[in-house]
């Protein structure tokens, strides 16, 4: 009988410290893991860029005012210039994910200038024989000072490369350092001095960009350029004479330009930011039953 109740005993124990336990479980509140809250992009504002690449320049026409009486004249081999190099520096604005602006200055090195022509002064052809017939070797030095004010259309990124393209519009100060003129077949030639001119200059560009950090990108781009006019001093003989004023009027000057540079921006990622999250929050609290 004893042991009867020892063991009711025992048992009404452990229910009574059993039950506040299982209680204050079914008290306490579930745990929501809350969404996260959105973040809109970040764009970096201002921008430094720097820029290096090649010129592939070009040109219309060569003009000489001498020839103007000639009957004929043609042109033996093109004017062309040699390739050059360019060095390219600017400020811009980000304004958002798409739209850029920018303003450049540029300086595009020096590059060789060639052309040969022949002409007839009779226009009874270029034969051999004829003594009123020339040729004129052309050799010269060019070289720009390219001021644009750009703007720039980004068309999305994709794994942190964004293809874009954009136009621009400003002045070019075009100098011709100098240019030969040799006559092989009469044994004449003159040469003209330097001689600098400001012209409208304007810019179609492309490329992509890759986005290295939150603050630089590298830029590889192409522009077609146009460079307006360039003209020579008076050419005169080697004797310093001349019986009109007749620079080489060099027409259209164009080029095709590749370019590698970097941005850097201020203030900020030009790539969206990390979502934050808020403070977790609790369900209401559960009433155990019995």
């Amino acid at each position: 009988m004893l042991n009867r109740a020892i063991m009711a005993l025992a048992a009404s124990v452990t229910a009574l410290t059993a039950a506040p336990a299982a209680y204050a479980a079914d008290l306490l509140p579930p745990i929501v893991q809350p969404e996260p809250l959105p973040v809109p992009p970040s764009f970096g504002g201002w921008y430094l860029r720097g820029d290096i690449g090649i010129t592939n320049q070009g040109v219309d026409d060569l003009h000489n005012a001498v020839l103007d009486s000639a009957a004929s004249w043609e042109y033996v081999n093109d004017p062309s210039f040699d390739s050059g190099g360019l060095v390219n520096v600017g400020v811009g604005y980000q304004f958002n994910s798409w739209a850029r602006v920018d303003l450049t200055g540029q300086y595009r090195g020096k590059t060789s200038f060639h052309a040969f022509d022949r002409y007839d002064t009779n226009g009874n052809g270029y034969l051999p024989t004829d003594t009123d017939n020339g040729t004129n070797q052309y050799t010269a030095m060019k070289s720009e000072w390219l001021f644009l004010a750009n703007a720039y259309f980004d068309l999305g990124t994709w794994n942190g490369i964004s293809p874009y393209v954009g136009a621009g519009i400003g002045a070019s100060r075009n100098t011709i350092h100098g240019i030969t003129d040799i006559n092989d077949r009469t044994g004449g030639g003159g040469y003209g001095g330097e001689h600098s001119e400001w012209n409208l200059a304007w810019a179609l560009h492309a490329g992509v960009a890759y986005q290295m950090t939150q603050n630089l990108a590298i830029d590889l781009g192409y522009s077609y350029v146009s460079l307006g006019d360039a003209s020579s001093g008076d050419i005169v003989d080697f004797n310093g004479n001349s019986t009109i004023y007749n620079p080489a009027e060099f027409e259209d000057l164009y080029s095709h330009d590749i370019k590698l540079g970097m941005r850097y921006t201020f203030g900020g990622p030009s790539m969206p930011a990390m979502p934050s999250y808020g403070e977790p929050a609790y369900g209401a609290p559960v009433a155990a039953a019995y």
